[in-house]
């Protein structure tokens, strides 16, 4: 199969990049070499003729959304608009990756939202993304949409790296982490593999697919940390006690009910992927962090 790949210099497109390509001929390209956003860059690569797209490009920056409005809509909202009409002309699948910040956090937890939810974004990161799944809807019925949550990976900036970070560069310094949002931390690498076999499978509509179970930002630094054998100083704050310029939802559990129903699930509790990553990438991590 002959699949395109947007966004594939972030942490999920690289993994997906790596995991897809031992079995398809893969074209990644990151968002300096392919503006989603850009109507005749898009068409005119994909006249090259692929058999599906992958949609890995977006503008994550949660808080910089609140104000950098027009670049947040170009590529979360204007961008799979694009790719969607270009792949409905070119008779191509698209696959494209949208977020629990559709959703308004006011589930109570440990209940994670499933596919049927009402939907109610809380910032302009939300609304993006919610308009973009909009129109993809819109333009072709040949889509799959992935909501997920949490991400971290080897490649990029993340959570789980700026924990890591702060400690090694001051362990006796507290890291104060929010510890009253609820969510699953969710490797790349493991979602790269749960899109393979989503793939194969010819899957459509909206599904979720995070990691299993749940935990706050505080419990997921604390096992990392932990698993990583570094000295650190760690304590649980609240939302309020760290506030942020663009609002998140208090509980962002994604039910993979779909996945499940359909026995297509290949997601594992989170605590058992956070090991994982850190057993397989200590010394890179520890390198970066000391960098």
């Amino acid at each position: 199969m002959k699949i395109l790949i947007t966004g594939a210099k972030g942490q999920l497109g690289r993994d997906c990049a790596q995991v897809l390509g031992a079995a398809h001929a893969v074209s990644a390209f990151g968002s300096r070499e392919l503006d989603i956003g850009d109507r005749a860059a898009v068409t005119d690569l994909m006249g090259s003729g692929y058999d599906l797209v992958l949609n890995c490009a977006a503008y994550t920056a949660v808080d910089g959304c609140e104000t950098d409005r027009e670049q947040c809509w170009r590529v979360n909202a204007d961008g799979p608009g694009i790719l969607a009409a270009a792949c409905a002309r070119q008779g191509s699948r698209l696959i494209h990756i949208s977020t629990d910040y559709v959703f308004d956090g006011a589930k109570p937890p440990p209940r994670g939202y499933t596919e049927e939810d009402p939907v109610g974004p809380l910032s302009r990161y939300g609304l993006s993304k919610l308009e973009g799944e909009r129109r993809i809807r819109e333009q072709t019925p040949d889509h799959l949409i992935i909501r997920t949550a949490w991400l971290y990976g080897i490649g990029g900036r993340n959570f789980l790296k700026t924990m890591l970070r702060l400690a090694v560069g001051n362990p006796k310094r507290p890291i104060r982490v929010v510890n009253d949002q609820f969510g699953s931390l969710t490797w790349t690498r493991r979602l790269a593999g749960q899109i393979r076999v989503l793939i194969d499978s010819g899957l459509a509509g909206t599904i979720h697919a995070t990691a299993e179970g749940s935990g706050t930002w505080y419990e997921g630094a604390r096992l990392f940390l932990e698993a990583m054998g570094v000295q650190f100083t760690i304590e649980p704050c609240t939302t309020a006690e760290y506030p942020t310029p663009a609002r998140r939802p208090v509980n962002s559990i994604l039910e993979n009910g779909i996945l499940k129903k359909t026995g297509l699930n290949r997601m594992v509790p989170w605590e058992e992927d956070v090991l994982e990553f850190a057993r397989v990438h200590r010394e890179e991590l520890l390198a970066e962090a000391r960098g």
